[in-house]
């Protein structure tokens, strides 16, 4: 890792009385709190700006269908090897300047893409992005485990976990309303010109470690047990890291995830370009009706921990249960329910509120409470690994399944066989979640 990245040596610390030094935590809290959650948000706003140019770049002949399918494959190929290697290396750096230049430089690829052409050139730009983008959710998690206490944790996890969705609903309504009027380089340029202002604010609000600005750990701020003094020998991290990569359950969640991200990036890649050709939307009015799939997956990531904590007693398999019922419910409404817009919204919002939910508990969750706590780094990054193969795959797969045909000179999308493989991927991650129902806790290892 570069020196720039790392970082930086302990200060000594901070003199005052606990009230005094609470105060200062609390506003850089806030500082954290909100670079991590409107940051993310913006990671979201470059990387989802090719799903909505989509369609008028293949109108205007610039990409094939199978290329898009390529091209969305690098991104999610890079994203996945980089996901799992800066997870690790997220350990060791300064987030602040970690993640706002990561973002930074996915914000140049972004303009680069509005001003090119050549399909070469789309892919290698969006392979590159993807691994910029990988520096955004491991860092952002190491960040809150930082800065802040056991008690406060759960609720700002949540709130960042659902961020991703505040991004999805800016791109689906400004960036789409850009490329409906000034055409699908401006999508581009539009989510850069954003991008590149949001990663000078995050250099800005997000911070190194507290011990580096002379505040002890947070548990000990808040008058909470300390943590650091607990940390596992490095031999016994190692150890827990490959014990998890032996267990059936780990690798029956992973392959569960993997299965829910085919159904997650296919609604996200490449709904846009199905209400248009399959239900006869126009560009904004299905940026307007998407709108709804991150809405409602934000409410559904913040309730999912406290429906599994309060309601079920913090079994996670009951609401993955539901979860994933009303994801496979809510594909079959799309894709042969009436023909309403008002029932595609609905539709919608039942995927984005149960997909919401399933990354959280397929994600990581479910895995991380199963495993010891020493390799919930291990356990993230391998699901996250498996996952991220399975959406490259996904664009490779969606784009050949995907007929195309013209009449009249105007190309048509018939998206028949691509539903199936969709909701299949759906129905196999809830079968695959469920072969986990009675596996216990790992005590001894």
């Amino acid at each position: 890792m570069f020196e720039f990245f790392k970082t930086r040596p302990d200060k000594p610390l901070m003199e005052g009385s606990p009230e005094k030094i609470r105060s200062v935590y609390k506003k850089y809290q806030w500082q954290v709190f909100l670079g991590l959650v409107f940051g993310y948000a913006m990671f979201y706003v470059a990387r989802m700006s090719l799903n909505v140019a989509k369609k008028p770049m293949l109108d205007a002949g610039i990409v094939t269908l199978e290329e898009l399918g390529v091209i969305g494959s690098a991104f999610f190929l890079t994203y996945a090897v980089g996901k799992f290697s800066n997870g690790f290396l997220s350990d060791y750096a300064n987030i602040g300047r970690f993640m706002s230049i990561s973002l930074g430089l996915s914000a140049i690829t972004c303009l680069l893409m509005g001003m090119n052409t050549a399909t070469f050139f789309f892919i290698l730009l969006w392979g590159v992005n993807g691994w910029f983008q990988s520096v955004g959710s491991a860092p952002s998690c190491v960040s809150i485990y930082q800065w802040f206490s056991p008690k406060q944790r759960g609720s700002v996890y949540s709130i960042w976990g659902g961020s991703r969705n505040i991004g999805e609903g800016i791109t689906w309504i400004l960036t789409a309303t850009i490329v409906s009027f000034f055409g699908w380089r401006a999508g581009f340029v539009g989510a850069g010109i954003a991008s590149l202002a949001a990663a000078f604010a995050m250099y800005l609000m997000l911070k190194d470690r507290p011990q580096t600005y002379g505040l002890p750990e947070p548990a000990v701020a808040y008058g909470e047990e300390p943590e650091i003094a607990k940390k596992s020998d490095p031999k016994e991290i190692r150890r827990a890291q490959l014990f998890i990569l032996k267990q059936p359950t780990v690798w029956l969640i992973a392959l569960a995830c993997a299965a829910m991200y085919i159904s997650r990036y296919a609604m996200s890649s490449w709904a846009v370009l199905y209400l248009q050709e399959s239900k006869g939307y126009s560009l904004i009015d299905a940026g307007f009706a998407m709108s709804a799939y991150p809405i409602a997956g934000f409410a559904g990531a913040i309730l999912a921990g406290i429906i599994s904590d309060k309601l079920f007693n913090a079994n996670r398999h009951i609401p993955t249960l539901l979860y994933g019922v009303a994801n496979i419910a809510g594909m079959c409404l799309m894709f042969w329910g009436p023909e309403s817009r008002m029932v595609d919204a609905v539709a919608l919002g039942l995927i984005g509120f149960a997909i919401g939910g399933l990354v959280v508990f397929l994600a990581g969750l479910t895995a991380c409470d199963l495993m010891p706590k020493a390799a919930v780094g291990a356990v993230k990054g391998f699901i996250g690994l498996c996952s991220y193969i399975a959406a490259s795959a996904q664009e490779l797969v969606s784009s050949m399944l995907i007929k195309t045909s013209e009449v009249n000179g105007v190309t048509h999308y018939d998206f028949a066989t691509a539903q199936y493989f969709w909701l299949a991927a759906s129905v196999v991650s809830l079968l695959l979640a469920l072969t986990v129902w009675n596996a216990k806790k790992v005590v001894n290892f």
